[in-house]
């Protein structure tokens, strides 16, 4: 049951943060948004760190000075299994006309859930594959440390849900059609974090490579989305201060509770 508490807490967020559509009579200003995206870079760089990357690198400390081998390829292949979605799934950034991915004939507003839902793919499997970890009986992975990526997942994924709903709302469609495919953007993360148990759980031997991988995952959306948007325009310096505040929460809730 905690397991099931933990892959929800993360969609809870998305969900919570897309109900801003019944709430704010507007889009979020530029400046609100590159903070939120920066915070949401902050989370995202230190769970990579401190709840895969260094985890991983603890479960082949037999390895020696082979250690870094497990982490250094899921990594790579993190950032290559997550370069392929974007190059094939159809999406479009709000901030953006133009579409990336393989063309189709998709309305705007699907493509702007499929943007997000994309980002949330990598962070599904991250708070899966820790908890995966736990189940292994682990010694560098804690339920405490699981449930602090899933809360700080949750934390990043409001302002997530409000940066999606919104700007749906101003394509024209209802508040509540808006709400719903916000909250749709989120529901891949539990999947996500469910298959992700289920298959470590077949390949167990492979922890330090899928904890890896996660990161590299979580990595690319990083350095190919969300950086790049808060450095658009004026104010990029906000999307700074949102990096510096969201990866000093994440660190702060990893130390503890982990």
């Amino acid at each position: 049951m905690s397991i099931v508490l933990g892959l929800m807490i993360p969609f809870l967020g998305t969900l919570l943060g897309s109900a801003c559509v019944f709430f704010m009579k507007k889009d979020l200003k530029d400046t609100v948004k590159k903070l939120l995206l920066g915070f949401a870079s902050g989370v995202m760089v230190a769970a990579s760190i401190w709840s895969l990357l260094i985890p991983s690198l603890n479960e082949s400390a037999s390895m020696g000075s082979f250690s870094w081998v497990p982490a250094a390829i899921g990594f790579l292949l993190g950032i290559l299994f997550l370069l392929a979605l974007d190059s094939i799934i159809p999406h479009l950034h709000p901030s953006h006309d133009q579409p990336e991915g393989m063309k189709s004939n998709l309305h705007k507003s699907s493509m702007l859930v499929f943007a997000v839902t994309l980002h949330n793919i990598p962070e599904g499997m991250a708070v899966g594959i820790v908890f995966a970890g736990m189940l292994a009986n682990a010694s560098t992975v804690t339920f405490a440390q699981a449930l602090a990526l899933s809360i700080g997942i949750a934390i990043q994924n409001f302002p997530e849900g409000a940066i999606i709903s919104m700007p749906l709302k101003e394509t024209g469609i209802s508040k509540v059609k808006a709400f719903i495919y916000g909250t749709l953007s989120g529901i891949v993360e539990p999947i996500a974090g469910a298959l992700t148990i289920f298959i470590s759980a077949s390949v167990s031997s492979c922890l330090p490579y899928i904890l890896s991988f996660a990161a590299g995952a979580m990595m690319y959306v990083v350095v190919e989305e969300l950086i790049p948007e808060t450095a658009q325009g004026k104010h990029s310096n906000l999307g700074t201060v949102g990096f510096a505040i969201g990866f000093v929460l994440m660190m702060i809730l990893d130390t503890t509770l982990g």
